[in-house]
This record gives C-alpha cells, structure tokens and sequence, in this order.
C-alpha cells in the first residue's frame, strides 16, 4: 500500500463497477478511507442491488484498506446528502470526491421520451451538482478538496446520446466554474474523459458502434467518440482499471495544482483537452456585419477544414 492519501477520506459515488472501483480500490491502496456509493441497478438505472457495493468494500477490506458501502442515489440533493453525511459519521471528514455514477438511456433524439432526456440528466449532471455541493462546506472548512467530475468524450458529441452528450458537457462547465470558484479554499475540481470496456461502452448497439466505425474512417476527428470505439490501442489499454492512476493523481497533494481541467484518462494515454477558445475568426473593422458579407467571407475562412459530421449521400 502507498502512502499518498493516508489519513484522506474520499467519496466514490458508481463505485461498485467498472472505472469507479478500480478508482475505490487506489484509492483505498494509496492510504484512504472510501465511502464505495453505488445503487447497484442496471446501465439504463432500473433495479437495485446492495451487492455491488458490498463486494468492492470486501475487496477493499481484505487488501487491507478501509471502506464502508452506501446504497443511497446522487440524482436527489437529499440522498446525495446522506453519502456525505455517511462520510463524516464513518471517517470524520470528506476530503476527496470522485463523481462516476451514471446511467444511458440510449436513443435517436426524434424517439427520445422527456422521461428518457430526464433521467440522464438527472443522474449525471443534478448528481454532480448535488454530491458536489453537500460536500464543498466541509472542504472550504477545512481548506482543502480535490473533486473529480466524471465527464465523457460523448459530450463532444455522440448520435443517439443526446442526453447523455448534453449532461457531460454540463459537468465540464460545472468543474470549470467551480474552480474558478474554490481555488482560494485549496480546492481543485476537474473533470475526466475516461473510457474502457465498461457496461456503458458494451451496451452501445452493434449497428450504432458499425456506424461509429465508419465514420472514423471516412473523417477522423469529425466524431471524437467515433474514435474511441475504433481505438487502435491493444485489448490491454482498453481495460478500466487503465483510468485509475490517472484519476487519483488528481485526487493527490500535488495533483491539486491541476485545476479546471478535462484529462483524458482512457488507454495508454493522459491527455490535458484544450480550452474552447476561438481557433479561427474573422473580423470587421468598423460596423455590424451582414448577412452578405458572411456568406462572401465564412467559406474562405471560418470553414476552412471542417467536416460535415452527417454528409448527404451522393
């Protein structure tokens, strides 16, 4: 066991799966105390299981770390309260937050239910304000915090996850702001573009990851998810406990100075994403553009090298 985190106590919420417990368990082998949260339901949220949970907390427990199991959702602000409040009952103090839960409710926009666009939100990007806020007081009083928001390349845009898309990208707002916000209290807060074979990347339909393939093909980089699902990297990277030293590096002392950032955390690779500043623009000395200037201007400048993402079939 490592010594980074000794004496730390952290919150993992969807820990009892996937990228979230292999984030628990190094956490928990690095020195911490972990509340592993996880509602044991299926990918689309329905049912739940205690044994998730239980297990991970065993795992835990048998390699010699400290961890306690909560069952209670992030989708409600008073059920996310009850995590933190099991936090501090269990440990004394909540130093470390890691926000994985997540469901898909998978669907092409013109079949999507409100229900369906709700629910996602509700989970993924309510969940990240809700656990996110309940434990900020006891940082600030402590003057100390590191909050890792779990974002997805999906949220650069990803068909048939329009929800999901529109949540991840409001968690990437989210950790931005709240940086910018809690940098005075010792308190980094980034978000996180993991990925690996997890339920969620399984559960993608054959003929959706077929579509995804070829349009990595025909025009890489048009859509980021795309290439992800025709990752050349080895069956090895593609595991996901290849997210989880990456991910506690920022929960640690030094990953602190990180801050306001989206890390991919996927394979082989950590990547640091690029702010969206402008990367090409155009400009009018003096006066309000009009439409006919734009349209004289815009195809010799502003769209330069850009890929119709959805091209019509010839």
């Amino acid at each position: 066991m490592g010594q980074r985190l000794e004496h730390r106590v952290a919150i993992v919420t969807g820990a009892g799966r996937g990228i979230g417990r292999s984030v628990a368990k190094l956490l928990a082998e690095e020195g911490a105390s972990v509340i592993v949260n996880d509602l044991g339901g299926s990918v689309e949220g329905a049912s739940s299981s205690v044994s998730p949970a239980d297990a991970v907390v065993s795992e835990i427990r048998e390699d010699g770390g400290t961890a306690s199991a909560n069952y209670d959702s992030v989708a409600e602000f008073g059920s996310a309260g009850k995590i933190v409040e099991m936090a501090l009952a269990e440990f004394g103090r909540v130093d470390i937050l890691c926000n994985a839960a997540g469901i898909l409710r998978d669907r092409m926009v013109f079949n999507m239910s409100p229900q369906e666009w709700e629910a996602v939100i509700r989970v993924h990007l309510l969940g990240s304000f809700n656990v996110t806020r309940q434990a900020l007081p006891y940082m600030v009083d402590q003057n100390y915090g590191r909050v890792v928001l779990f974002s997805s390349i999906s949220a650069l845009g990803s068909p048939g996850q329009s929800n999901y898309s529109a949540a991840k990208e409001g968690v990437v707002g989210l950790a931005r702001s709240l940086a910018g916000e809690l940098g005075d209290y010792n308190i980094s807060v980034n978000a996180v573009y993991p990925g690996g074979s997890t339920r969620m990347v399984a559960s993608i339909p054959d003929s959706a990851r077929e579509w995804l393939r070829e349009q990595a093909q025909k025009s890489p980089g048009s859509y980021p998810v795309a290439d992800l699902v025709a990752s050349p990297e080895p069956e090895e990277a593609l595991v996901p406990e290849s997210n989880a030293a990456k991910i506690v590096y920022l929960c640690t002392e030094v990953g602190g100075a990180i801050n306001g950032e989206v890390i991919g955390t996927h394979g082989w690779s950590m990547s640091r994403y690029f702010r969206r500043f402008p990367t090409k623009s155009v400009y009018k000395g003096e006066g309000q553009w009009t439409l006919e200037e734009i349209e004289s201007v815009a195809p010799i400048s502003l769209a330069v090298g850009l890929v119709n993402p959805a091209p019509k079939e010839e």
